[in-house]
């Protein structure tokens, strides 16, 4: 089950899907150890308990929760379908979630347990500004699909832009929600500045519907180890995008 983030001002945020059981339970003992409040939300619900987490049991598969002290809070979290975890750690946002909460014994206080996630996400604050890219007339960059996606290159609109990377829209699904792999040779034709080629790596992704009921996905992509001279011609690109925009918001006012 993928964590829910609980609000929607995530625009200057990016995140960082963990999937690896040592570290996910590493992160979780932190959490613990520092005595950081976590925010649990029952799925379809606006009420938030606040809890804590009292021990990490790997060999049994189990985290430990510390209860509510409302008791029809318990009663609710113990019923829900579905919890969503929200916590922080040395300044970056940990989410999880769990389909089930039980109850337990921790020594002898009454306590509830979760099974350690499968996968956390790790939020953190964007390194780099970033500029939207024209909607009437899109800049789009080419990327050559390997041979399990049909071997061609495939061209995306881009949604935006970053001297970090770049987001762009699938609304043809075709690259899936391949979080974590790379893809090199891109190529972006910035107008008046040049060609950037670039490796991108798919970071995150995000599904929305249109007001027609259309799917638009959009997927966030980081350049790696793009060289000097590239990344010239970004900041290029973005310092030209800034100059158009506060040339119309001049001409607004």
């Amino acid at each position: 089950m993928q964590a829910h983030i609980m609000d929607s001002g995530l625009e200057n945020w990016h995140d960082f899907e963990v999937e690896s059981r040592r570290e996910i339970i590493a992160l979780l003992r932190s959490i613990g150890e520092k005595n950081q409040l976590i925010r649990m939300l029952i799925h379809g619900e606006s009420d938030v308990c606040v809890t804590s987490i009292l021990e990490v049991d790997a060999d049994h598969n189990t985290v430990i929760l510390d209860r509510s002290v409302n008791a029809d809070q318990n009663r609710r979290m113990l019923a829900a379908k579905g919890i969503s975890f929200e916590t922080s750690l040395d300044k970056i946002r940990i989410l999880f979630a769990s389909a089930l909460v039980q109850e337990c014994n921790y020594g002898s206080t009454p306590a509830l347990k979760i099974a350690i996630p499968e996968t956390l996400i790790r939020l953190q604050r964007r390194e780099y500004y970033r500029m939207t890219t024209p909607v009437s007339n899109p800049v789009r960059v080419s990327i050559p699909l390997p041979p399990s996606l049909g071997g061609a290159d495939a061209l995306f609109p881009l949604a935006d832009i970053s001297c970090g990377g770049i987001a762009i829209l699938d609304n043809k699904l075709i690259l899936g929600e391949t979080i974590g792999r790379d893809y090199p040779g891109c190529r972006i034709d910035l107008p008046d500045v040049g060609i950037v080629t670039a490796t991108l790596q798919i970071r995150n992704s995000l599904d929305m519907t249109l007001l027609n009921n259309k799917l638009n996905r959009r997927l966030g992509c980081q350049f790696v180890d793009l060289p000097r001279s590239m990344l010239a011609h970004v900041q290029r690109y973005i310092t030209r995008l800034e100059r158009e925009r506060n040339a119309r918001m001049a001409g607004l006012s």
